[in-house]
């Protein structure tokens, strides 16, 4: 967020806490992208602030994590002094979540696999009504499809992404019998090592699909502690995943830092992947 709309972002996350009776004199922004995350104190509670368009999404994320609790998944949790709801605050969707204190050493590929293992369980205890993974690539093909939309996309890597990407969901999509509810998005920004161990945050973007969809996130040495994986199919899930990555970059209005070296390395990663395959 620009600084004028990340202040009010902060007064929005302030106020929500406020209102739910917390004090929330000092604010320690954790990160700051389209949505921000918010470390306030002395309460020690962390607000998730997203513009208000995204208010469905952050309703969304609220009534997974609120389910999953009850299925004893290793996720981060609403607060528990707090409604569990999104509260609209100015022009923004605020949500209140419990802070964990970062463990330092990082978390080995066994422990990533047993964690994730253990996330699908709960999932498939849960009942939510969550997309196929295969409208988040639709939504990527139109943005790739559009020049309007990435106008700096050249004819033949529009060509390469278009391809890759159709050509990839729909083989990964074509059989949806072992299809589950998935975190969607379980790469190593998005798994706290915490004392309570391992815990998977940001469940906006659960989705259905195969594991292995969900394995092709996260470093390559977890899948080998993932009893029961297809090795082919997390390899065409990486290439699907790296096609996707490499789809955002090249939105007109896309914000990632370094984001020239990324379009030009995420092509490189997915003509990597499609090689392995």
């Amino acid at each position: 967020m620009e600084p004028a709309e990340l202040r009010r972002a902060v007064e929005a996350g302030r106020t929500a806490a406020s209102d739910q009776g917390l004090r929330a004199d000092d604010v320690v922004v954790v990160h700051n992208s389209d949505r921000v995350v918010l470390r306030l104190l002395p309460c020690d509670v962390l607000a998730r602030v997203a513009p208000s368009g995204h208010l469905t999404d952050s309703a969304f994320e609220v009534e997974v994590a609120h389910r999953l609790a009850d299925a004893d998944a290793p996720v981060g949790a609403l607060h528990p002094r707090t409604d569990p709801k999104v509260q609209v605050r100015d022009t923004f969707a605020v949500s209140l979540w419990t802070y964990y204190a970062p463990v330092g050493r990082d978390i080995a590929p066994a422990d990533y696999a047993d964690a994730l293992m253990r996330h699908h369980a709960a999932l498939r205890r849960i009942d939510v009504d969550a997309p196929h993974f295969t409208g988040r690539v639709a939504v990527a093909l139109a943005g790739v499809d559009d020049p309007e939309r990435s106008p700096e996309l050249s004819d033949s890597d529009r060509g390469f992404l278009r391809d890759t990407l159709g050509g990839l969901s729909a083989e990964i999509g074509a059989d949806r019998a072992g299809d589950q509810l998935l975190h969607g998005e379980p790469h190593p920004g998005n798994l706290l090592n915490t004392r309570q161990g391992p815990l998977f945050v940001d469940l906006a973007t659960c989705c259905r699909g195969p594991v292995e969809f969900d394995l092709a996130h996260g470093p390559e040495e977890v899948a080998e502690h993932y009893a029961g994986a297809d090795h082919t199919l997390t390899l065409r899930c990486r290439a699907l995943n790296w096609a996707l990555f490499s789809a955002w970059r090249w939105r007109r209005d896309d914000q990632m830092p370094d984001r020239d070296h990324w379009r030009a390395e995420g092509l490189d990663r997915v003509r990597a992947a499609l090689d392995r395959i």
